[in-house]
């Protein structure tokens, strides 16, 4: 009896087996490759033979691109760098936004500042400046001639608005009750003050003070506006008592 010869088998021993044909399209693919850069290589010694400048400028321009490719690469990092600080500083600033808003603290600074040696006009404006300086808004100098009182008007950084006489004296001269009660008489009805001080380079009388207590007038005098000036004191607005026309009409007949 005869056993069949599998065919599959011979087959699959044939797939592995040498393969003559695409041994021979390597080999003619390899001289073709040689063949061209032989040839190149032919051409470029004759161009160097021929035009040495020109190839001398093709390999600088060639160096300079590679060059510009790396330094554009080193650009394109710095700008990814750049890029990233940016952004986190964006964070921390959107951040810094969204936390509570601290007030600023009050630091004293190195004043001096010589109010007596002021002429009245000068004061005025300096005790303006002042108000400025501590964050007053719409501050005026409206003293004169007919200011009923009032020599600096503005509006407090809470608001509030702020009616100030100025009494440019000699130490000698201190501010008597008269004074008071001229200005009690037109701060609130007149100026409609919320905050009404009284600002001398001197002192204040006790019948003074007692009337400026009991209208709520605020009285500032020289060693308190030093203080107010370098910082070491309140601000005269931070320290106002209850203010009220009604008490000052009712005690300005008493002194």
């Amino acid at each position: 009896m005869t056993v069949p010869v599998r065919r599959t088998a011979l087959k699959k021993r044939r797939r592995y087996g040498f393969d003559l044909r695409s041994t021979a399209l390597f080999f003619v693919f390899l001289a073709v490759v040689v063949c061209v850069l032989g040839l190149a290589a032919r051409v470029a010694a004759g161009a160097v033979e021929r035009r040495p400048a020109w190839v001398f400028v093709l390999v600088v321009i060639g160096v300079a691109g590679c060059l510009g490719l790396r330094r554009r690469w080193r650009v394109a990092g710095v700008a990814r760098r750049a890029a990233a600080a940016l952004d986190e500083a964006a964070r921390e600033a959107a951040e810094q936004l969204e936390a509570p808003a601290v007030p600023p603290q009050r630091t004293a600074v190195e004043v001096t500042v010589d109010y007596r040696a002021l002429t009245p006009e000068e004061f005025e404006e300096a005790i303006a400046a002042l108000c400025e300086r501590d964050g007053c808004s719409g501050v005026e100098v409206v003293g004169g001639a007919g200011d009923l009182g009032a020599d600096v008007l503005a509006v407090t950084p809470d608001g509030r608005r702020i009616v100030i006489q100025c009494k440019h004296y000699d130490e000698s001269h201190r501010v008597g009750s008269q004074d008071l009660q001229r200005f009690g008489g037109t701060c609130f009805t007149v100026h409609e003050a919320d905050v009404a001080v009284l600002v001398s380079t001197s002192d204040f009388t006790a019948p003074a003070m007692e009337y400026a207590e009991q209208c709520g007038i605020l009285c500032v005098d020289g060693e308190t506006l030093e203080a107010w000036t370098d910082g070491t004191g309140p601000r005269p607005w931070d320290v106002a008592p209850e203010a009220g026309a009604a008490d000052c009409e009712a005690t300005g007949a008493g002194f």
